[in-house]
């Protein structure tokens, strides 16, 4: 499912890169999607690695089916741009980073929320110190996914997925949240899954958070809200109040002043997961290649996502011992 706006990104010349092949376990369905694409279908991953002409690869399986491929592919000296998330588990997904940073090559992680043009404004804004110190930041991710969804071999499972609507779902706005505040210091939190859905693991997570910049904050998350809403990030701070929902920046200053940055799309926040634009990933794998090119690190590099699995770990810790607990903190890379 992830593959599909990588392929269409893939296509505009903005994203920089020549697609040398697909490969897939069905070589018939790696053939079909081939055809559309206009390229070669590699007969086995040792292929891949083996291939001079090849600089990188994207990975679009599910973390379950990682380890072997990053592995391969690091061995070989292939930089990585992966889907999130990193691993199932917070120890898994550092064992995939510190691979790849043992082998010198590049991982990226497709959290592609960061490239929307309102979460670049926010982030502008707050670099430039306009919206004063951070004080308060509330998270609120209404989503909604059919128990066909669900009925889907492994998903919500721990085995397949590492979770629920934290880890698959509300992992991008967590990690746009982090990229905006800086890390979270300790979390209290409550999962569940509703009666709306029958799977292992939570399809509703809420927790108090308490940054390490001294603010503090509030996350709901879940996919049992019918139809499915829009995904919001609001933070209050000592000069005004942004609020990004969806696509649209809203920003009210206390001396009067407002704005607005609007970019009309889909979230994926219904009943269809990828019903939205394949811009944001085109911005994604065209400064992934540009990283390759001028060798430096891409914009959101595998690192730097263990952030998000450490939050979303110390959720599911809290809510599973009914108490604050610290959140992991992350070792600043090699």
């Amino acid at each position: 499912m992830a593959t599909k706006p990588h392929l269409q990104a893939l296509k505009d010349p903005d994203c920089r890169v020549d697609l040398a092949g697909l490969y897939n376990r069905s070589r018939g369905k790696a053939e079909t999607v081939a055809q559309s694409a206009n390229c070669r279908v590699f007969d086995s991953l040792e292929d891949i690695a083996g291939d001079p002409d090849v600089d990188g690869v994207i990975v679009t399986t599910p973390p379950d089916q990682r380890l072997e491929i990053v592995e391969m592919m690091a061995r070989a000296g292939k930089h990585i741009l992966m889907e999130k998330p990193v691993e199932r588990t917070l120890s898994a997904a550092e064992d995939l980073v510190e691979i790849c940073e043992r082998n010198k090559v590049l991982l990226g992680i497709v959290l592609q929320h960061r490239f929307r043009a309102g979460a670049q404004r926010l982030r502008s804004l707050i670099d430039a110190g306009e919206l004063g110190d951070i004080a308060l930041v509330r998270i609120d991710v209404p989503w909604w996914r059919g128990q066909d969804y669900y009925d889907q071999p492994g998903r919500g499972s721990y085995a397949r997925d590492g979770g629920g609507v934290l880890i698959s779902q509300a992992i991008h706005v967590l990690d746009l949240m982090l990229s905006l505040t800086g890390p979270a210091q300790s979390v209290q939190a409550f999962c569940a899954t509703t009666r709306l859905h029958e799977m292992e693991a939570e399809d509703i997570a809420t927790a108090g958070v308490r940054f390490v910049s001294g603010a503090v904050g509030s996350i709901m998350a879940t996919t049992a809200t019918f139809p499915g809403g829009t995904e919001s990030i609001v933070i209050d701070g000592t000069s005004g109040t942004a609020t990004l929902r969806g696509g649209r920046l809203d920003v009210v200053w206390r001396d009067g002043r407002s704005e607005q940055t609007d970019e009309p799309a889909g979230t994926g926040g219904g009943s269809d997961p990828m019903a939205f634009p394949c811009d944001w990933h085109r911005a994604l794998i065209a400064d992934f290649a540009m990283a390759i090119r001028d060798n430096r690190q891409p914009r959101i590099t595998g690192r730097e996502a263990l952030m998000v699995h450490a939050l979303i770990d110390a959720i599911t810790r809290s809510a599973r011992a009914g108490a604050v607990v610290e959140v992991s903190p992350m070792a600043p890379g090699a």
